[in-house]
């Protein structure tokens, strides 16, 4: 991918039955990511128009309207017959310990009813499997035996929590609610490592929720058992005199790559929760309010090698902290989660990034706090079982990592003790059901005012880089007719308080969002579900703040051929819309997915969330087939062909092409993807940043990847990607990724990725130039930039215990970009630049200064070197122990060295040498908490 291009420009949401497996494919102007199985892919259709008041009235009622109107056709829901599990109540409660051998086993009934889905679909499984299901006042209990006729072949693989991994599994999938739209899951494998989650949109699913319950396996003579312990106090569930909940089993058996499931989802069709058993015979139990609390102590130092004649940095420093989370139940459907000195110091490292473009990197949250229960936030996706979307990034209305941010406003002096992000006082999410229909979450945080100590003349003084702020975030979603259509909302606001009025100019006082989005199914079998989402977003700030986000690289206000917008210099405000309608085929071989979408000039979601771009019209129409049933040389493949399209608000054509992929799974389970795109010639409103529109050349791609069967001791992929636009404008890249698990609880992995890029136009600055009259009094000058980028990652995962592993993560990063014949655009919508002759360029002082015009009127122009070498190593050991459950002590080391020069030559050993003499970054961590169940 190109260094800071923008991820999601293809973009895909899938469901995800199988615990813990994800694929990842590239291309250079693509990325994305798809759950097990990997679906088709799309792209973006839309004819040229100008988006007006008209037209969003019309996108608004096309929404509202569909789904009032179909709702009236609709139908019961998806869920299976009469099809159930019966619970038995027992006294003396088993011992979790893996072997069945407790009396109360024996109460129960047994349900050995599966059926397999993966090799063969609707096949009778090729072991059998026998599951009871008990309870007491306090928790269910589910014991199961898988019987092996070769139990020498099971393949238990001991990995972290929620690792996936090729290893026996069995997993049991609760649906308390009744609602045939979420639920939890809760799995072993046949080493014992744990897995946990949560279901939504009735085939989604989400691991980021961590449930304290029990769980203990043991393999002997006849294969291996499995017994669970769930405490009610985890689930959440509407008191009644008698219970009827969904319920699902599933066994994987690894050598075989086999799935068998209670129930499951055939390969042409869609929905999973709805499909559920039902477990019946629970009875006189209550969710009851629980209350945990989590307090936490950390000790953190951090050590490196500080510059000359810092006064602020002797080279080490000490944090120690402490603080409490508190989890409570609030009535029987409502779950609090507060904390007071919240401890967000993530304990992973985000990856090394050489961004060249204008627009913000995207890290993924790390933080607990944030991670778990993200899912209630989510908006914009329900409904439907897969989005697509080509050169399109739907906002995010609510972006974590923008609480606890970097300071935003830096001080620029030559000594300055800046803190690494705004201290959290504290939080509070509010998440669960209000009057049984409404999927609720809320949540609250304030940030207290951030001061940089500064040295200046010999004097030294604070200067406030972050005032105090408040973040809300509150989203609803009711599903109606058991699922069958959705209706939701959510709205985001942050207000900041300065103490010091120069901030004002520099941060947005306050911003606020409000969106709603649905969906509805088509047909009385579901076999369409129409899905959209519509939002609004107004920032406040200062006029001089308020003008520079009109010229941010998000909006461009300011660019000189630009007619359906304008600068505001007396705005205090900027306000927006966007929206996007979609389409989704759930159901058959032949699949089809199309949308249309928008975001106006004047939307921005980046005070609470995260967007790249403003002044968008996209669409896109998808297509294709998928082939399920097994043939003499493939287990499952699909191909795809699709059109898209982008405009923006003046009518210009920004980007289009085609699209066509295939994948392929073979009977060795190993797995070839391909896929080829063309893009035709279109217009650029940002390459200037902020100057005149230029053209795009046509450009067409070629990528493809392939990988081995996941299930050996060793596990290869590689692949390759290539764009190009002319014989010196490309990209291209190559990638592998090799695991070895010499041992069960051992894996070691690389992925050396190595790329080089041929940019004909790329970006340096411009100049104000009164002579430059073609140009709108601005010179825009560009160079050819050849870049080469060296980048993989190590990970050694060594799991000692269930509970206890050890994990070490590294990345190493060399890149250079070597400028040279530069050049200014001649004309405005154009494809047209004129080179700088040689003898108008010098260069002295890693400066270079250019004469325009020679002997004429334009003054001289200067430059910094533009040329790089940047490389760096960054990384982690993690130690993470379980000593009592949900109580953990971690144990972590993260190092980071790196080290830059304006030289443009890529040299491996130059760079290592460097490298090893580069200034050092230590942090070690301590970090231990207890769980309290009262």
């Amino acid at each position: 991918m190109r260094p800071g291009l923008p991820p999601g420009l293809l973009t895909i949401r899938a469901g995800m039955h199988k615990f813990g497996e994800t694929w990842k494919l590239f291309s250079p102007s693509h990325e994305y990511q798809v759950k097990q199985p990997p679906p088709p892919l799309s792209a973006d259709l839309r004819r040229r128009h100008t988006l007006d008041t008209t037209t969003l009235r019309a996108l608004f009622f096309l929404l509202i309207g569909s789904l009032t109107y179909f709702s009236s056709a609709l139908s019961g829901p998806l869920a299976s017959d009469s099809n159930s599990v019966t619970a038995t109540r027992t006294d003396k409660a088993p011992i979790i310990n893996g072997i069945l051998d407790d009396s109360a086993w024996e109460q129960g009934v047994v349900v050995s009813t599966f059926i397999q889905k993966e090799p063969e679909e609707f096949g009778q499984p090729s072991q059998k499997t026998e599951v009871v299901v008990l309870y007491d006042e306090r928790a269910l209990y589910v014991g199961a035996r898988m019987y092996d006729s070769a139990p020498d072949s099971i393949i238990a693989r001991l990995v972290r929590r929620d690792v996936g991994t090729e290893s026996d599994l069995f997993g049991v999938f609760l649906d308390p609610y009744h609602d045939h739209r979420s639920g939890f899951q809760f799995a072993l494998n046949a080493a014992g490592t744990r897995y946990d989650g949560i279901q939504y949109n009735d085939s989604w699913s989400d691991d980021s929720w961590d449930g304290v319950w029990e769980g203990k396996v043991r393999r002997d003579g006849q294969g291996w058992c499995a017994e669970f312990r769930i405490p009610f106090s985890q689930l959440r569930f509407r008191p009644q005199d008698r219970y009827v909940w969904g319920i699902n089993f599933v066994r994987e058996i690894g050598r075989n790559h086999e799935e068998d499931f209670l129930v499951f989802t055939p390969k042409k069709e869609s929905g999973f929760v709805s499909r559920f058993w039902h477990l019946e015979g629970i009875e006189g139990i209550s969710p009851g309010g629980h209350f945990e609390v989590l307090p936490y102590t950390r000790g953190k130092a951090h050590f490196q090698d500080p510059e000359d004649g810092d006064p602020f940095n002797d080279g080490s420093e000490y944090h120690p902290n402490a603080g409490v989370d508190v989890k409570m139940g609030i009535g029987t459907n409502l779950v609090l989660n507060a904390t007071v000195n919240p401890d967000f110091g993530q304990v992973e490292v985000d990856p090394a990034v050489i961004n060249l473009s204008d627009v913000e990197t995207f890290f993924s949250e790390k933080r607990p706090f944030f991670i778990e229960g993200s899912k209630n936030f989510e908006f914009g996706y329900g409904g439907a079982t897969d989005y697509w979307g080509f050169n399109w990034s739907t906002p995010d209305f609510f972006y974590s990592r923008r609480i606890g941010r970097a300071p935003q406003a830096v001080p620029d002096y030559d000594y300055a003790d800046v803190p690494e992000g705004a201290h959290i006082l504290g939080a509070a999410k509010l998440t669960g059901k209000l009057g049984g229909q409404w999927n609720f979450g809320s949540l609250h945080a304030v940030s207290m005012r951030e001061t940089a100590e500064i040295e200046y003349d010999g004097k030294r003084s604070d200067v406030e880089v972050e005032p105090a702020t408040y973040y809300m975030v509150t989203r609803t979603q009711r599903e109606i007719a058991e699922g069958r259509q959705g209706i939701g909302g959510i709205a985001t606001a942050s207000h900041r308080f300065f103490d010091d009025p120069a901030l004002e100019s520099e941060i947005n006082e306050g911003a606020y969002t409000a969106g709603m989005d649905g969906w509805t199914a088509i047909g009385k079998d579901r076999d369409y579900m129409l899905a959209g989402w519509l939002g609004a977003s107004h920032v406040r700030g200062s006029e001089e703040r308020i003008l520079d986000l009109q010229e941010s690289s998000r909006h461009y206000f300011q660019r000189p051929d630009v007619s359906h917008v304008e600068v505001d210099s007396t705005a205090t405000s900027l306000s927006g819309f966007a929206g996007r309608i979609l389409i989704n085929k759930e159901k058959g071989n032949i699949f089809l997915n199309t949308g249309v979408a928008t975001i106006s000039p004047g939307f921005d979601v980046n005070d609470v969330g995260f967007m790249y771009r403003a002044d968008v019209i996209n669409s896109h129409l998808g297509s294709g087939y998928r082939w399920t049933d097994p043939t003499s040389w493939t287990r499952y493949a699909h191909w795809i062909a699709a059109v898209f399209s982008n405009f923006d608000y003046d009518g210009n054509h920004t980007w289009g092409g085609v699209y066509t992929a295939a994948y392929l799974r073979f009977l060795n389970y190993y797995t070839l993807s391909l896929s080829a795109a063309a893009n035709p010639n279109t217009t650029n409103t940002t390459r200037t940043r902020g100057g005149p529109r230029t053209l795009n050349k046509a450009g067409w791609e070629l990528s493809g990847y392939g990988y081995t069967d996941s299930r050996r001791k060793w596990v290869f992929g590689v692949g390759s990607w290539g764009y190009t636009i002319a014989r010196d404008d490309w990209s291209r890249g190559v990638w592998a990724d090799v695991e070895w698990k010499p041992v069960s609880n051992l894996s070691l992995s690389t992925g050396p990725e190595l790329s080089w890029n041929q940019d004909w136009l790329r970006w340096v600055d411009y100049f104000d130039d009164e002579t430059a009259t073609h140009t709108y009094g601005r010179r825009y000058v560009f160079g050819e930039m050849y870049q080469t980028e060296f980048a993989a990652s190590f990970r050694v995962n060594w799991t000692f215990t269930p509970k206890l592993s050890l994990q070490l993560y590294a990345q190493p990063l060399i890149s250079s970009g070597d400028y040279n014949n530069f050049k200014e655009l001649s004309r405005p919508n154009s494809n047209e630049y004129r080179a700088y002759p040689e003898e108008t360029v010098s260069s002295e002082d890693d400066t270079y200064t250019i004469d325009p015009d020679g002997d004429g009127p334009a003054e001289p122009f200067a430059f910094d070197n533009p040329d790089f070498d940047y490389r760096s190593l960054r990384g982690n050991v993690i130690l993470r122990w379980e000593y009592l459950p949900g109580s953990t002590f971690y144990l972590v080391w993260t190092h980071g060295r790196w080290d830059d020069e304006t030289r443009g030559r890529f040299d491996v050993s130059r760079s290592l040498d460097r490298l090893s003499r580069a200034d050092l970054d230590n942090i070690f961590l301590l970090k231990a908490t207890y769980w309290l169940n009262i």
